[in-house]
Formats: structure tokens, sequence, C-alpha cells
């Protein structure tokens, strides 16, 4: 059974930075998409970014474009999602889940076949 664990979420003040890392164990990591979705309170979930299998990359928001850098290291088993500039808004619960092969179309979670169980993202000064 695959596994993913989210890592790297904390406070921090508008306008800086964190990187979040999600863990692969078991499965053919270099056969999975992986995705970044977030949920603010009282919001619905929505996909951030996404890798595929061959480290092609999408920023599923407009309001990320530019300040979200999604990655893959193979080796590590772990994608990491850099956040920068970032807004009271990117607050949420950040979630990393995992699919064959290509990224959702449009950030759809209910394709998502593996969830992590979330970090905490706040944005607060």
């Amino acid at each position: 059974q695959l596994e993913l664990v989210e890592s790297g979420g904390g406070l921090v003040q508008p306008g800086g930075s964190l990187r979040l890392s999600c863990a692969v164990s078991l499965g053919s990591f270099d056969r999975l998409a992986i995705a970044w979705f977030r949920q603010a309170p009282g919001k619905e979930r929505e996909g951030v970014s996404c890798v595929n299998h061959v480290s092609g990359t999408i920023n599923f928001l407009d309001s990320v474009k530019g300040r979200f850098t999604i990655s893959r290291d193979n080796a590590k088993r772990t994608v990491d999602l850099q956040m920068n500039n970032l807004k009271p808004e990117d607050t949420g619960v950040y979630y990393c889940a995992a699919v064959p092969i290509d990224c959702p179309y449009r950030g759809a979670s209910d394709v998502m076949n593996y969830w992590g169980k979330g970090t905490l993202v706040t944005v607060s000064s």
C-alpha cells in the first residue's frame, strides 16, 4: 500500500517562504504523478500544482503562478513544493496525492488514488 507523508508546514509571515515535502513509500515512484492540493477553512479542496511521471509540471491556480514551484527527486522518492511570497489566502491544509502517470485534468481530486494526511500552512502576521 502506497503511503504519502507531508512535512514542512508551519506559521510564516506574509511575503515569507516555505518548502513542503511529500515522501512516498512503496510503489513504483517513477510511474506516479504527484499533486499538491490545499483546503482553506470553510472552503473546498483545490488542486495547486502537479508533477507527472516524467517531471512535467503544472500549476492549477493562477494565484500561485510565479510563486510556487513543484519538483520531484526520484532517488529520494520525494516531491517538494517551494512556496515563495506567501499570502494570507495561501493558508490551509496542504495535501499531496498520487495517481499513475499523469496529472489530473484541471486539478480534479476525485481521480487521485492515494492521499497523505496533510500539513498545515498558516500565513499570518
